[in-house]
């Protein structure tokens, strides 16, 4: 039976980490990472949606990943998403992972081409057949990939005993329910929209992966914590006020993962640059909505966090 304690928790979504000319920057994620084992959360995601890892490069990927396990290997718990829109560059990444010491690489579907799933779930077999000894986690998010996992498609991933379960970023909770059900006790599903963190957990999800967990990982963490204890409405005012915050991030003119970082800089000090575009960066009337979502960060965690 797989050990998936190491997996159960917040696990924030890695952000992509650039200098002032939009390059890879190995201090800033250096700097990030070291960020996120102060703050006690229990693992990574690296290279997802957060990390804007479709505008990078393999070797961007690589660079990453490798400055990240040199600040968190044996002390937080490393998932890595290996994705490319070709299998060829995404068994570089699975070896790649493998090598540093990763706990797991993620993979969503590839995108753009409508393909039959059998051809999907060969593509994550290869891709998990490169790194043999490392777990192996279904990213499903549909509503951006274009493909939806299916328990279908899931039952045949099953088959391979690397699969531990699937990242679910579907908005409809009763995936999670389906999966859960599939995968029985020696697989887990990871919440993955973090509006939902609550129902997510309630309906059987044991970890959450979520991009907006890095600008407030107190909240989240308070928030597993009232699961825990079963203090269900002080969680469901927690997430009322979490999704509030998140209305706020997403309200800019700049995407929110720029609105995020500026986030971290104003409160926590902490400067990873701006998004590669295609993403839209701030513009200077931006700077309120972020003030406004660092402000409101701040006042949740007096109000929720550290409570007796």
């Amino acid at each position: 039976m797989n050990d998936l304690s190491k997996y159960q928790g917040v696990i924030p979504a890695f952000y992509a980490c650039y200098d002032n000319k939009g390059e890879v920057s190995p201090e800033a994620v250096k700097q990030l990472t070291q960020y996120f084992v102060d703050k006690g959360v229990k693992g990574l995601y690296i290279n997802g949606s957060s990390g804007e890892c479709i505008y990078q490069s393999v070797e961007d990927r690589k660079l990453i990943l490798e400055n990240v396990m040199e600040v968190a290997k044996d002390k937080l718990t490393i998932i890595n998403h290996v994705a490319c829109n070709n299998t060829k560059d995404s068994i570089i990444l699975a070896k790649h992972s493998e090598k540093l010491g990763v706990d797991a690489i993620a993979a969503i579907p590839p995108i753009y081409f409508r393909l039959p799933e059998y051809s999907i779930a060969a593509y994550w077999n290869a891709i998990s057949e490169a790194a043999p000894q490392t777990d192996f986690i279904i990213y499903n998010i549909p509503q951006l990939a274009g493909t939806a996992l299916t328990p279908s498609l899931y039952k045949e991933m099953l088959k391979n005993e690397r699969v531990i379960g699937v990242k679910n970023s579907s908005m409809p909770v009763q995936d999670i329910q389906t999966f859960v059900t599939l995968g029985g006790a020696n697989h887990m599903v990871f919440n993955g929209p973090d509006e939902q963190f609550l129902g997510g957990r309630l309906m059987g999800a044991s970890a959450g992966i979520g991009g907006t967990y890095g600008a407030m990982p107190e909240l989240f963490l308070q928030l597993n914590t009232f699961i825990a204890v079963k203090e269900l409405e002080e969680a469901k005012a927690l997430q009322y006020a979490i999704n509030e915050i998140i209305v706020t991030l997403v309200s800019a003119h700049g995407n929110m993962y720029a609105v995020i970082k500026e986030v971290l800089k104003i409160n926590e000090g902490i400067d990873i640059g701006s998004v590669r575009s295609p993403l839209t960066a701030l513009v200077p009337e931006d700077l309120v909505i972020c003030e406004k979502a660092a402000k409101m960060i701040m006042t949740a965690k007096e109000r929720f966090c550290n409570k007796k």
